[in-house]
């Protein structure tokens, strides 16, 4: 077979037009944009039922300790005392003390300002994958996307009030996640920009982005770590996936700035007195360590892989993919790349870069468990909002997956077998809808306890400042449990309850004793 023919099979020949109302090509246009539609709506309504339960959140746990520090230390003051007392993250001191110093409002808006940025950032991500592709971005399906990724990941795992409402974890845990993916789309504004003055700002950004994040969240700080090591040994120049070394000295900056705010915190005074609390431990890459570790990271992805919901991400990237491709009655004939890669990289480059999600999340899931096991011991693992870090590259890693297959195949199915490009299309949209349906039951207990708590936590604040404002020192307190997180008296020791003491502080009084009886929403809630 000549050289010639080998190519043209590579090749998309569009069938040509059988008259404006014959053939299936109607169809291969109004379905993708239906199906979109769909998707839209359903996944939709999961995040907007999850914003909406914002007002209804209610004081727990570290939210006590944030609140009354805000109050009486102000913003830089509780900066202060979390580097000199508490844990060394100044950046996530600072965002939690101009969240908590507007009032109740901060928290209940939070989970409302993290949809839409992140909304944003992965329709402006996918709009660039497309036009990589050669692709015009379908703007409601990147749309239907965005929103399904996002309700899997609020709604797919086992600690899904800590993962959008909870704002001490969403400070650290899912913040980070929106603000790296706004850091990539800036290096991607900035890398090749034709004036220096824009690259030289880029590079600066990624310096003092990865420093901020490095004191703000260890697991993310790891995860991205390595997602821009591997990035910069691929972007050299010799590899011929980049033309130039800034995207490589973009990837240095951001690994330089992540290393010296991991400094910055595991060498402060209030990391190192939590580190003196807790008992010894063999080092972290001894035999045993290592063994118990990737026994801790097994049982996190027995965990993961139990919910087939996350399968969704795929279909969903598959749908827009096809919606991508059908949408133009005429494709034009084009080879697909491999995303980002020049006409010159090797196939070993592209195959490389095509497979760089694996390493990134096998290997930041399981620094993520070693660090999870150093920090709490045995029962690290547990604490699954930390899991954000590794699971939204994993969403993201199978959507890409599936735009690449939908760019591949819709062009090919559309001009032979236009029935099975709808079926296609309709077999992804049916996939992500079940796996949305399947989340449906657990975001119902989710608003029941959320609303049923705030209910009871507004009755009890009410009785407490009203008998603190007539002179009381000591008051009743009935624990509020939700989303598996401390309430006062979760340990027989008072004088080891640190929560109890955050709700006295708050309060103006000098303690609080329990009450016992029936408290609303007194059992923990997802």
């Amino acid at each position: 077979m000549s050289t010639t023919a080998a190519e043209d099979e590579d090749l998309v020949t569009p069938s040509p037009p059988t008259g404006p109302h014959t053939g299936p090509r109607p169809l291969l246009r109004t379905l993708p944009t239906a199906a979109a539609a769909t998707l839209a709506t359903a996944a939709g309504a999961l995040v907007a039922v999850g914003c909406f339960l914002g007002l209804y959140i209610r004081p727990t746990s570290d939210d006590w300790c944030a609140a009354w520090k805000t109050r009486d230390l102000g913003v830089l003051g509780i900066t202060a005392d979390f580097y000199t007392t508490q844990n060394g993250r100044i950046t996530n001191a600072f965002l939690s003390g101009l969240l908590y110093g507007g009032g109740p409002a901060g928290t209940k808006i939070l989970p409302t300002l993290i949809t839409l940025a992140l909304t944003a950032a992965l329709v402006l991500l996918g709009r660039r994958l497309l036009h990589a592709l050669g692709h015009t971005p379908p703007l409601l399906a990147l749309t239907a996307c965005a929103l399904a990724l996002q309700a899997l990941l609020y709604f797919a795992g086992t600690r899904s009030y800590q993962v959008l409402l909870w704002a001490p974890a969403t400070i650290s845990h899912t913040v980070p996640s929106v603000i790296g993916l706004w850091a990539l789309l800036l290096a991607l504004a900035t890398a090749g920009h034709p004036r220096p003055a824009v690259r030289t700002a880029g590079l600066a950004g990624a310096l003092l982005t990865g420093f901020a994040l490095g004191t703000l969240s260890e697991p993310f700080a790891l995860v991205s770590a390595l997602l821009a090591a591997l990035t910069a040994l691929l972007c050299l120049p010799r590899l011929h996936l980049t033309t130039t070394w800034r995207p490589f000295t973009w990837c240095l900056l951001w690994c330089a700035g992540l290393a010296c705010g991991l400094t910055v915190l595991h060498t402060s005074p209030g990391a190192r007195w939590r580190r003196a609390q807790q008992p010894e431990k063999p080092p972290i890459l001894s035999t045993g360590e290592l063994r118990a570790t990737f026994e801790d990271w097994l049982r996190i992805w027995d965990t993961v892989t139990g919910q087939w919901a996350y399968l969704a991400a795929a279909a969903a990237g598959l749908l827009l993919g096809l919606a991508a491709t059908l949408r133009t009655p005429h494709p034009t004939p084009r080879r697909v790349p491999a995303a980002g890669a020049r006409p010159g990289a090797g196939r070993a480059t592209r195959t490389a870069l095509l497979l760089l999600p694996l390493p990134v999340v096998i290997l930041g899931s399981f620094a993520v468990a070693a660090g999870l096991r150093s920090g709490y011991g045995p029962t690290g693992w547990t604490y699954a909002r930390t899991w954000t870090s590794f699971l939204l590259p994993m969403e993201l890693a199978l959507c890409g997956y599936g735009v690449l297959l939908g760019a591949w195949a819709g062009p090919r199915l559309a001009a032979r077998r236009p029935a099975a490009a709808a079926t296609a299309t309709t077999a992804a949209l049916c996939l992500t809808l079940a796996a949305t349906a399947s989340l449906v039951p657990h975001l119902q207990q989710l608003t029941t306890t959320t609303v049923a708590r705030s209910i009871a936590w507004d009755a009890q604040n009410t009785r407490i400042r009203t008998e603190a404002a007539h002179g009381a020192t000591d008051v009743g307190y009935r624990p509020l449990p939700i989303g598996h997180l401390a309430e006062p008296f979760f340990t027989a020791d008072y004088d080891r309850d640190w929560v109890a003491a955050c709700v006295s502080r708050w309060y103006g009084v000098d303690r609080i004793h329990r009450l016992t009886g029936r408290g609303g929403a007194g059992t923990p809630g997802p």
